[in-house]
Order: structure tokens, then C-alpha cells, then sequence
């Protein structure tokens, strides 16, 4: 299989590195510091048209698929976990959307997610319901009388949830089929009964916020049902297996900035009168953490292109994912060792990169969770 990129994901992959070190790097320590929301770096994705990646140009997006995500998210990643982390969730919003809504819903709510700017959000976490999507209390009732759908409920740890214009929500239509009976509903910021409850304080990516959200008797037009009633479900784990795809991209950036910090320190960091990159057991170190980042990277890849291509991928999304997540943690704590006392300070990017890091291992899936999912595909 062959994971060459072409002449247009070649630019987007230079044009993406460029972004990133002229505009994330310089504040991304500032933004984890002070935990804030990437508002700044988000109107400049959009300006460009990073935000739109995926979507045709019809809608106000700049084309591209699964393949084009990952290049950009990649390269965010390397300077700022927050930023990328912020660009591949909004992704979802669009593409489920794109995929699954009516002209009118795609004609009125794509060009706000791509061109116009607007944060997407994708809510299907709640307290009860983490890795065990069934376990949606989110109710939606639908009124005859107004032709609408009345949510109640409470989602949680949903990424710019509190910032987001455009969310995609998942609730239960009809909450004694189970799975069976959840829809997926488009809401907008702003919508009356619909809040924002708690940030969360995070270990790391500090400036990606993590939100709670509250519906109360919160009434959403029966237009904006997103699908057809009682097929939420299939909604939810197809944008989950791109989500996890986003979050293989994001563990690789960080994992690849980490090998090219530990081998340019490696060369100037001199102890005993040597360079520190002349011992073997660090060069042992970074002939692991290059070796696996491949292999991460080639999953990750071969994910894009079975998505790209139309191809069931729900196997190698949680493949990627989990295999990308556990190195990203494998390679910045390795970082951390080869750069000893400076790397665990906050005067230098590891430390938060091996937050950042850790992360990954955790949402849109746990790596529990995803061992399940592989173990199932794989033997069935």
C-alpha cells in the first residue's frame, strides 16, 4: 500500500508547518499556562481554511478528506497539542453533517463551520455514559404542537462545548430501544434551555476546553434532526472512528517533535567533555522511539486511506489510535529522560508535551476500550 502523499498534500503538509511555527508556537506555552481557549489560533485556521478540510468548496470548505486531516492535525501537534486538539474535534462536527444531513441542513450550517469560522462540537459523553454509549440519559421529546424536540439531560467532557456555535447532540427518541432509540440533533449556541455548566481543569491540554453541558427543556427544531430518528447510534461511532483517526494524528505530531527535540539537545548537551548523542543507550532510546513513531505513523495512515476510499475502518481507527496514543506516551517520557533535569521543567515544551501526551491514551476512547473493539473485529 502506497502512503505517498501527492503534490497538493505536500504543500498542505509545508503550508501546515508553517502555521504552526509562526502562529502556535509562539503562544502555545502562554495558552497552557493560562489555560486558554486557542480563540486567536482558531480564526487564523479558518482564515486560511484549515477549518474546512474535508468539506467541498461548495459549502465554503477546502476539499480533501481523511488523509488531508491528519497532515495539518500532525503538524499542529508538534507546536501545540491545544490547537490541533481543537481543530481535529471541530472536524467532526462538519463532516457528520456532511454525511448524514439533509441540503437545507448542510446549505445553512457548513459554510458557518468552515469558511465563517464557527466552533464545532461533537456531545455524546455524559457522566453515565462514557465507553458505554448505551448508557445516553439525554431524553428528546418530540412536540406536535410546535413541531419540535424538547432535550433534557446532561453531557459532559465535550471538547469547546462552551464556545462551540454548531454542536452535534445525541439523545435518546426513544429510551427503551437502547441504542436503538438515539438521534442525532444539530443545536445552536444560543438556543433557548441549552447552557454550559463546568470547565474542566485538566492535566493537560490546557487550552483544548472540556466542557459540561445543559439541556433544559432546551427546544430544537424538528428540521434539525441530524439522520433519521432512532439512527444516532450508527451517527455517533462513525464520528468517533474519525475522531479516533484525529487523535492517532495528534499523538504522532507530539511524538515526532519529541524524537527531533531529543536528538537536537542530544547533540548539544556535553557532559564528561562529549556530546551526550555519542552514548549508545541514548542512541538506543531514539532507535525506539523512531522506529515505533513509524509504525504509528503507517497506521494512522492506512486508517486515512480505507476512510478516504469508502472502506470500512472502525478496526484500524481503533488500531491507530491506540497504538499512536500508548507511543505518544512511550516517546515524550523517553524525551523527558534523554533531556533529564531540563526536561522536566516549564521552562521547556516537554513537560507539557508529556501532559499533552497522556491524554491521548484517554479520550474518544480509552485504550481499554479500544483493545475490546479491535479483539471483536479481529474475531468475529
Amino acid at each position: 500500500m502506497d502512503f505517498s502523499l501527492t503534490k497538493e498534500q505536500e504543500m498542505l503538509k509545508k503550508l501546515a508547518a508553517q502555521f504552526a511555527e509562526e502562529e502556535l508556537e509562539p503562544v502555545a506555552a502562554e495558552i497552557d499556562a493560562e489555560h486558554r481557549f486557542p480563540t486567536e489560533n482558531f480564526a487564523k485556521m479558518a482564515k486560511v481554511g484549515f477549518t474546512g478540510i474535508g468539506v467541498p468548496e461548495e459549502f465554503g470548505g477546502s476539499g480533501g478528506g481523511m488523509l488531508e486531516k491528519v497532515i495539518a492535525v500532525s503538524e499542529f501537534a508538534k507546536k501545540c497539542m491545544s490547537s490541533a486538539a481543537t481543530l481535529s474535534i471541530h472536524l467532526i462536527a462538519p463532516h457528520a453533517i456532511l454525511d448524514f444531513g439533509t441540503k437545507e441542513q448542510k446549505e445553512k450550517y457548513l459554510p458557518r463551520l468552515t469558511k465563517g469560522g464557527e466552533l464545532g462540537a461533537f456531545a455524546l459523553t455524559e457522566p453515565n455514559a462514557g465507553s458505554d454509549a448505551a448508557g445516553v440519559k439525554t431524553v428528546a421529546v418530540y412536540d406536535e404542537a410546535t413541531d419540535e424536540y424538547i432535550l433534557n439531560g446532561t453531557k459532559c467532557f465535550i471538547t469547546g462545548g462552551a464556545r462551540a456555535g454548531v454542536l452535534v447532540i445525541f439523545a435518546m427518541t426513544e429510551p427503551k430501544l437502547g441504542t436503538r432509540g438515539m438521534s442525532a440533533f444539530i443545536v445552536e449556541k444560543g438556543m433557548p434551555g441549552f447552557s454550559s455548566g463546568k470547565i474542566e481543569d485538566k492535566m493537560g491540554l490546557a487550552g483544548s476546553e472540556t466542557a459540561e453541558l445543559v439541556f433544559e427543556d432546551c427546544r430544537v427544531p424538528a428540521a434539525n434532526m441530524l439522520g433519521k430518528k432512532n439512527k444516532g447510534f450508527k451517527i455517533a461511532m462513525m464520528a468517533l472512528d474519525a475522531a479516533r483517526v484525529g487523535v492517532g494524528a495528534q499523538a504522532n505530531g507530539v511524538a515526532e517533535a519529541a524524537i527531533e527535540m531529543s536528538v537536537k539537545y542530544m547533540g548539544e548537551r556535553v557532559q564528561f567533555g562529549k556530546p551526550i548523542g555519542v552514548l549508545q543507550g541514548l542512541q538506543w532510546y531514539i532507535a525506539e522511539m523512531a522506529t515505533k513513531t513509524e509504525a504509528a505513523k503507517a497506521l494512522v495512515y492506512e486508517a486515512s486511506y480505507l476512510a478516504d476510499a469508502g472502506k470500512p475502518f472502525s478496526k484500524e481507527a481503533a488500531m491507530c489510535k491506540l497504538n499512536a496514543a500508548e507511543n505518544a506516551r512511550f516517546v515524550t517520557n523517553l524525551a523527558l529522560q534523554i533531556h533529564g533535569g531540563y526536561g522536566y521543567m516549564k521552562d521547556y515544551p516537554l513537560e507539557r508535551m508529556y501532559r499533552d501526551a497522556k491524554l491521548t491514551e484517554i479520550y474518544e476512547g480509552t485504550s481499554e476500550i479500544h483493545k475490546v473493539v479491535i479483539a471483536r473485529a479481529v474475531m468475529k
